[in-house]
């Protein structure tokens, strides 16, 4: 009888993590390598800043959890952090209601073979820190390859994101995605922007820059914030140190645009770049007569017509639904959650969680109850800038 060969284990061991210094060789290691996947929202310059400014303040501590090859090269990456929930132990990607895109990073050969049994030694070796994983907004696939954790339990995320093909020639992409009376329109809205100052459009090109971009996106953010009667997560504690820490330095990890007219900053914008992709983090508009001129639809044109110069392949403006999205970004980002228990009072955890997210996409995915609920946060908006 001819023996059935068996495959080498991917993995020697499963190493965990509490403090970012500690992890942070493996993880520059298997960041740059040439053969790895990776959204931009899982570099480690940008988490780490995330936990020393943000997370460390919820009460979030580091879970990096690394798969070790035979010859102890790391083979996957999974940025994690755990908080108490009770008397449990709650684990999820690090970056919160920050990072659009959630994943590990993995090495290509890697997330092409794993099965769903040694994705579970995973879970066994997390189960010794954590009760239950929450992993939110994960893509189903990302650069050609399947996510691996779709071999788990998993469900649809509340929202889909949506992203777009980018091109060397802009022309041709704008005509593509602008008929020709779209195109006047947005000409038009330029002009009218000149009115109140030289129209340009700058990426900080220095710290200081960066702070004034900045400064103008939070104050923009606010209001707008305020008006739709949403909570500001910008302004939570730390935010806006992580965010200078990230942008405001020599080689920025967050790019920061603006559209300026005159003087004045029109609307902003940052995003983050990894293989070829710009992800868009955040945007804001002047809430004056200047946005009459609709200064983000001009800003969101020259920033992808630079993106194209670059040569960056692709394009995305993260989570949610919106019609300013459709023009650039044609394409829908299918994105899962998992709720997985790692021990018994995980189970429990992990129930609630699932059955919350699934409530939140019920009602976004029902008009009436959507309508009702955004019309509840305009009255509340009403409210609170009255006072």
């Amino acid at each position: 009888m001819t023996a059935v060969p068996t495959r080498a284990p991917l993995f020697a061991d499963v190493a965990l993590y509490t403090d970012m210094s500690a992890a942070e060789p493996l993880w520059r290691r298997i960041e740059t390598a040439p053969d790895t996947v990776l959204t931009p929202y899982q570099r480690f310059d940008l988490l780490a800043g995330w936990q020393r400014h943000v997370g460390a303040r919820k009460g979030v501590t580091p879970l990096i959890t690394v798969g070790l090859d035979p010859a102890g090269a790391p083979a996957c990456l999974w940025p994690l952090g755990r908080h108490a929930v009770g008397g449990t132990f709650q684990a999820e990607f690090l970056g919160g209601k920050h990072a659009n895109f959630n994943s590990a990073i993995w090495r290509r050969d890697v997330a092409a073979r794993i099965t769903a049994a040694e994705l579970r030694t995973f879970l066994d070796r997390l189960g010794e820190a954590a009760d239950a994983l929450v992993l939110l907004n994960q893509p189903r696939s990302w650069d050609g390859i399947a996510n691996p954790l779709t071999l788990l339990p998993h469900s649809v995320s509340a929202d889909p994101a949506y992203r777009g093909a980018l091109a060397t020639d802009f022309d041709a992409l704008l005509a593509a995605r602008m008929n020709a009376n779209k195109r006047k329109k947005l000409r038009n809205r330029e002009r009218a922007l000149a009115q109140h100052g030289t129209v340009t459009f700058r990426r900080a090109a220095s710290p200081q820059e960066a702070r004034a971009f900045l400064a103008a996106f939070q104050e923009q953010k606010a209001e707008r914030m305020r008006e739709l009667g949403v909570d500001d997560v910008f302004a939570e504690p730390g935010v806006a140190d992580f965010l200078a820490d990230a942008a405001c330095r020599d080689h920025p990890v967050i790019e920061l645009y603006a559209l300026c007219a005159g003087d004045h900053i029109a609307a902003t914008t940052g995003g983050i770049v990894a293989g070829g992709r710009f992800s868009t983090m955040f945007n804001s508009i002047i809430r004056n007569e200047l946005a009459q001129a609709s200064p983000g639809q001009l800003l969101l044109t020259r920033l992808v017509q630079s993106l194209c110069s670059r040569g960056l392949r692709t394009f995305d403006l993260g989570v949610g639904e919106a019609h300013y999205k459709e023009i650039f970004c044609n394409e829908v980002e299918p994105l899962f959650d998992s709720f997985l228990a790692l021990s018994p009072p995980g189970r429990m955890l992990a129930a609630a969680n699932r059955a919350l997210y699934a409530a939140k996409r019920t009602v976004k995915r029902t008009p009436a109850l959507w309508a009702a609920v955004q019309a509840a946060r305009r009255w509340r908006g009403r409210i609170a800038t009255a006072r």
